[in-house]
């Protein structure tokens, strides 16, 4: 299976985490979800291995610019249905690597996937 890290080209937490596989000759491909979109099945998938819970970033200004009614009473499928909408309220960089799934970067975690 081959390794794909998810994510926008432009944040800087990705461009750590791409330095970090460069620097450590881990072959990856990259999915810009701002560019290229995202589809549901995919974030189910991922929600289902981590919950949604981890995948949306709340922290991101997207998100706290919403109104309070829709960041009230979430749920899974809402959650999923703003990522959708909104790419960047996914949480940065979901990396698919042998059938795991990491979300965010650390680079212990991903010292340890590729040990």
């Amino acid at each position: 299976m081959p390794t794909i890290m998810y994510g926008i080209k432009n944040c800087d937490t990705i461009k750590k985490a791409r330095a970090w596989l460069d620097a450590h000759n881990v072959k990856y491909g990259f999915h810009d979800y701002k560019a290229a979109g995202i589809e549901a099945a995919k974030l189910e998938s991922w929600a289902k291995k981590v919950s949604w819970e981890i995948l949306l970033n709340r922290s991101g200004t997207t998100f706290r610019a919403l109104p309070d009614k829709d960041k009230e009473g979430l749920t899974e499928k809402k959650a999923i249905a703003l990522m959708l909408a909104q790419p960047s309220m996914i949480k940065r960089p979901v990396l698919e690597s042998g059938g795991k799934l990491l979300v965010g970067f650390k680079p212990d975690d991903y010292a340890k996937l590729f040990a």
